[in-house]
């Protein structure tokens, strides 16, 4: 009963493994409520909001706090169902030192340390890319539409890019907020309003209203630069190829009346 007990909570915690509907509930549920997270770390920065609503952020950090303890005990424990932690001792240290274990345990460890003053719960952005796999592969519908079946033939990799850009969106405007703020506090004023900053810098155009004049400040921007010009061809090199492959298909499918007998003529090699 104990080894039934703890593969089931392995299960729960790892839906990929299962795949069952509480699986997926519980994963859906942990997606939110890092999605919350983010949502309230970025709100609290704004004077504004902070200050009328100071008491629901914190209950809702205890409760966060809280929810996530209890899922990184969780999964300390059923993680010797792996494989590669089946030892109980060694691989329960292997699995604490694995980055994914790392940035579930910073996301609530300095909830517990109030004698450090470093805020790193933007951090638990970074536990949403465990969840990626809530998108499954392969579900497509057959549409009629050439463009409907290319968003949808690359819905996951254009889900991926959304992500990904919003995840740095998000954590270039925290670093850069807390790198400008105190030298610019009247155009680095919260996070929403360094964000931007930010997509101006991402998408290259560069108004010149807001920059950065702190050493630290300009260094993160050279690199958020050279990231953005990247990060942002992406969802365009993804739709040419999805619509070439879209072209591909139609091609192959594609039959031709024959203007001498007037037979189809199937274009298919054998």
């Amino acid at each position: 009963m104990y080894n039934k007990f703890k593969y089931r909570t392995y299960l729960l915690l790892n839906p990929a493994k299962g795949n069952e509907k509480w699986d997926k509930l519980v994963d859906y549920f942990l997606v939110t409520l890092i999605s919350l997270n983010i949502v309230a770390v970025i709100l609290e920065t704004v004077d504004d909001v902070y200050n009328s609503y100071n008491l629901c952020f914190k209950v809702f950090e205890k409760f966060s706090v809280y929810i996530f303890t209890v899922e990184y005990l969780l999964r300390l424990w059923a993680c010797t169902c792996e494989t590669k932690y089946k030892h109980p001792t060694i691989g329960r240290l292997k699995w604490i030192f694995s980055f994914g274990a790392l940035i579930d345990l910073l996301a609530f460890l300095p909830f517990y340390l109030p004698f450090t003053k470093v805020d790193l719960r933007v951090v638990r952005i970074l536990r949403l890319f465990r969840f990626l796999r809530v998108f499954k592969l392969g579900r497509y519908l057959n549409a009629t539409k050439l463009i409907s079946n290319v968003f949808k033939s690359k819905k996951e990799e254009l889900i991926l890019c959304l992500v990904i850009t919003l995840s740095l969106i998000i954590l270039a405007s925290s670093f850069m907020y807390f790198a400008e703020n105190q030298a610019q506090p009247d155009k680095y004023s919260s996070i929403p309003a360094t964000m931007w900053w930010c997509v101006t810098t991402l998408t290259t155009v560069g108004y010149g209203d807001v920059f950065p004049i702190t050493v630290i400040g300009k260094i993160l921007t050279a690199f958020i630069a050279i990231l953005g010009i990247g990060m942002f061809a992406l969802p365009a090199g993804i739709l040419a190829s999805g619509f070439s492959d879209e072209f591909r298909k139609r091609k192959n499918k594609e039959k031709h009346i024959c203007p001498h007998c007037g037979k189809e003529i199937n274009n298919e090699r054998i």
